[in-house]
């Protein structure tokens, strides 16, 4: 999948931005924070771990998502939205 498919979703935007600032939560707390359904939710989460950008844990049937730190993707996504965020804040 191509950088710009992979980044041509808000939700997907937003999923990054959280688990950036949180660290790792689980699909319905992700949901809830980004103001989307489980199903959808769980559905772009699903994308961004095949592309390398997400890991996840289980624990029993609780599935807990965070950046994959071993991946240069998740890495340069981090970077970039962090940089953003950073930017936007001084144009305030």
């Amino acid at each position: 999948m191509k950088l710009e498919d992979v980044l041509s979703s808000r939700l997907r935007i937003r999923i990054i931005k959280v688990l950036i600032q949180v660290g790792e939560l689980n699909v319905s707390e992700i949901a809830r924070r980004i103001n989307a359904n489980y199903k959808s939710t769980s559905m772009h989460l699903k994308i961004l771990e095949d592309e390398g950008v997400l890991q996840h844990k289980t624990y029993g049937r609780i599935r807990l998502y965070r950046l994959n730190q071993s991946s240069p993707r998740a890495r340069a996504v981090q970077n970039l939205v962090e940089i953003w965020e950073h930017a936007n804040k001084g144009e305030r």
